[in-house]
């Protein structure tokens, strides 16, 4: 499945269009490598999103067409997430 549309079924973005331009932005890797938003999404894959302040390293747990919105979060497993410093709270 292409990344832009699973980031939209498995809601881990709410738009495809959202997932599209970050991903071509590059602030998307599958398995360590840059992804682009055509790039193929596999159970087993590893995704390291950089949206907003937020990093989150998701892993592919499985790959359906269409999901309900409560059956979502189980497409993927959040393996870590971390947010950028506030750079403000530094500089008193």
């Amino acid at each position: 499945m292409r990344l832009d549309k699973y980031l939209k079924v498995s809601r881990l973005i709410k738009r495809r269009s959202v997932a599209k331009d970050i991903s071509d932005q590059g602030r998307i890797d599958i398995n360590g490598k840059t992804a682009k938003s055509s790039s193929d999404v596999k159970a087993g894959d590893e995704l390291t999103i950089r949206f907003g302040n937020k990093t989150s390293v998701i892993a592919v747990e499985r790959i359906v067409e269409t999901t309900k919105k409560n059956e979502a979060e189980h497409m993927y497993s959040i393996v870590s997430e971390s947010y950028a410093q506030d750079f403000d709270a530094d500089v008193k």
